[in-house]
């Protein structure tokens, strides 16, 4: 029987990828630092945030809501905290800088708080918050999004995005504590699997117009009008609507970057915001006592007696480091049908393509 994917070296699909950032204009520096981004989050399973957000880069680049020129300078630092102006263009070199810019201030304030204005989607916040773990520090990403999906509880109208969140902290013998959510209670993949599946969704994932559960995956495709987190009022979705609307403070209101509900239509940019921190353990307790406890802690939680024997309890974090681990050897299994449109969008752009599919 005939695949369905392609399994692709995490070092081939990378460089793809940045011969195609290249060809649409970015810098080689910045290029390969997107290529990264994408790349460790396919490595870590988050398929929605890898090499299969090309097209949609590809369709913002053409409608212009995207700059892959983009210029990228600090706007303001004061002691602990920055802020950075991403410059219209994709969202991943200015996190990747604002989250090492944080460690750097973590280093040397104990704290360090960098936030991203005028930028674009940025990928999967695990990626930036383990930036901050994998040196020893705590690392939390939090970003808005360009369009709105999450119905406020009692509403329908969406308000907020899927704001993801990210919280990473280091261990000195466990692979680091890794919490990597949307605030949404699913995320807008689970709906397109549902469609092509000819599935009906269970209610509490998505609402039609008059605010009432939707079942018709297609529908909810075209709608997006999300449920935040928990779903109904009575199974906690206030709580996922805080987070969400918490992100969106973080985010937007405090580095200064637009609400999307309130810009604009006719605005040239989406001016997309993040926050990024990193705090030094150390500036909290003697050195190396709290990555001795977190190890602890980790233990304690894999010890838990499970309901089921054949499903142990696992920490946050360890189904992406056991993806990582097993693409890393066996390579990313990449959809043909994403492969025959990255060819297209090579061509289009003059990039050479690397993806070569077997002969059927």
């Amino acid at each position: 029987m005939t695949q369905k994917h392609l399994t692709v070296p995490a070092k081939l699909l990378q460089q793809q990828m940045a011969l195609v950032f290249e060809a649409w204009g970015l810098p080689e520096a910045d290029a390969d630092i997107t290529a990264e981004v994408l790349t460790r989050a396919d490595l870590m399973g988050i398929d929605s945030h890898g090499i299969t957000l090309l097209p949609l880069y590809d369709e913002l680049i053409r409608t212009g809501r995207l700059e892959p020129r983009a210029k990228i300078g600090i706007d303001r630092s004061f002691g602990a905290i920055a802020v950075i102006d991403g410059g219209g263009g994709f969202g991943q070199v200015p996190s990747v800088r604002a989250m090492d810019l944080a460690i750097e201030k973590a280093h040397a304030f104990g704290i360090g708080a960098v936030g991203v204005r005028n930028s674009n989607h940025y990928g999967a916040a695990g990626v930036y918050a383990l930036r901050a773990a994998e040196r020893g520090l705590i690392g939390l990403s939090t970003s808005a999004v360009y369009k709105p999906s999450i119905v406020p509880i009692f509403g329908r109208e969406p308000r907020l995005g899927t704001n993801p969140l990210a919280f990473a902290a280091p261990g000195r013998h466990n692979r680091p504590f890794l919490l990597d959510m949307a605030t949404s209670t699913i995320a807008i993949g689970k709906l397109k699997l549902a469609a092509r599946e000819g599935r009906r969704l269970p209610e509490g994932w998505a609402l039609d117009a008059h605010g009432q559960p939707q079942e018709d995956p297609s529908q909810a495709l075209l709608d997006r009008l999300m449920t935040p987190l928990g779903g109904s009022r009575m199974m906690g979705g206030h709580k996922g609507y805080g987070l969400a609307a918490m992100v969106e403070v973080l985010s937007t209101l405090l580095p200064g970057a637009s609400y999307a509900p309130l810009r604009a239509p006719d605005a040239a940019r989406f001016d997309v915001g993040h926050f990024h921190m990193a705090l030094h353990p150390d500036a909290f307790r003697d050195s190396g006592a709290f990555l001795d406890d977190l190890d602890a802690f980790i233990d304690c939680l894999h010890a838990t007696h499970p309901a089921d024997p054949d499903e142990p309890v696992r920490v946050p974090g360890d189904p992406e480091h056991e993806t990582f681990e097993r693409r890393s050897r066996e390579g990313v299994p990449v959809p043909h049908s994403l492969v025959q449109a990255v060819a297209a969008i090579a061509r289009e752009c003059g990039a050479d393509f690397l993806l070569a599919q077997p002969a059927e």
